[in-house]
């Protein structure tokens, strides 16, 4: 029998949910995390998921909710130059919410944790009049070097990413116009709706950028000419990108044609992408290409011109 977290109650379904993500360090009123390594910094970031504005339950499955939660904070940890260690969980959700449902949102999240070493340790559960999911990432910052915040890219150094740009927001327009239905001749195109529903980040790539002289860092969750703009501002310097090396791909151009809607919006503007893009003197990191170069001035040029499109994500959703 499926029950409703009203009929459930709170204890059984805090009880699924560690059932789903198990932690020895979770289960009681506080989780108590093991010692940072010696020479290291805490790290934390926090992210809300509302149903109907971040999520769709008739797009998404609830492990995919769960992922998608996971990986937007992590990457955030991830885009400072550090380690994703642990999350917590707190849950807003209508009563008549199934709890099968609310588990498989914690076996989402189980299953990212997972692959980055991390565990979830803890979480709250209350009754609200929308599903709202929010997410505490946890992190270790390792050594003395500093972190990869907005304000150091400076002029004469790559502009490099890791990730795809543009998928997620083009995966977000074929659900507008097809659903989860995508018509059989259309299958080419699943990757860019599971770029959306529940994006991936390969794990320790924001390390590795530290490790090998990175300066600044962010993640592409708002559109990479919003979140590079404000790389630019911060820093005081201009952002040029290389037209070719973020040109979209023929899954974006094939998914632009068959919307009628020019892919470089996607790829300037989309966001949710959460593609890693940091900024560095030395040879490109493992694992990331070089998209541009940064230069004396202000804003972003793309090939030296002002850029197609510049509303993002936080300007319209």
């Amino acid at each position: 029998m499926s029950y409703t977290l009203e009929q459930a109650g709170e204890s059984h379904v805090i009880h699924e949910i560690v059932a789903a993500a198990p932690s020895a360090l979770n289960g009681d009123d506080a989780a108590v995390l093991y010692p940072a390594a010696p020479n290291s910094r805490a790290v934390a970031s926090t992210d809300m998921m509302v149903e109907g504005r971040h999520f769709r339950r008739d797009w998404s499955t609830a492990g995919e909710i769960g992922q998608k939660s996971i990986v937007r904070n992590f990457a955030d940890i991830e885009a400072m130059g550090a380690r994703p260690t642990a999350a917590l969980l707190a849950i807003a959700a209508p009563g008549d919410t199934p709890v099968d449902f609310v588990r498989g949102i914690a076996e989402g999240i189980a299953e990212r944790c997972a692959v980055y070493n991390a565990e979830l340790v803890g979480g709250d559960l209350t009754r609200g009049d929308t599903l709202v999911i929010t997410v505490t990432a946890l992190g270790s910052l390792g050594g003395s070097g500093a972190p990869l915040t907005l304000d150091k890219a400076k002029a004469g150094q790559k502009v490099v990413a890791h990730g795809g740009i543009g998928y997620s927001a083009a995966g977000l327009a074929l659900l507008e116009r097809f659903g989860r239905a995508l018509p059989p001749e259309l299958e080419d195109l699943w990757p860019l709706i599971d770029a959306h529903c529940a994006p991936t980040l390969t794990p320790g790539r924001g390390v590795i950028a530290r490790a090998t002289g990175a300066t600044s860092m962010t993640d592409n969750s708002d559109g990479l000419v919003p979140d590079l703009g404000l790389m630019a501002r911060r820093s005081g310097v201009r952002i040029d990108l290389d037209q070719a090396a973020i040109g979209p791909d023929p899954l974006l151009a094939s998914a632009g044609a068959v919307l009628d809607v020019d892919p470089w919006e996607w790829v300037l503007t989309g966001g949710e992408d959460h593609t890693l893009l940091a900024t560095t003197y030395n040879a490109v990191p493992s694992g990331f290409r070089e998209i541009g170069q940064v230069c004396r001035g202000t804003g972003i040029t793309v090939d030296g011109k002002e850029a197609r499109y510049t509303q993002g994500w936080e300007a319209t959703a």
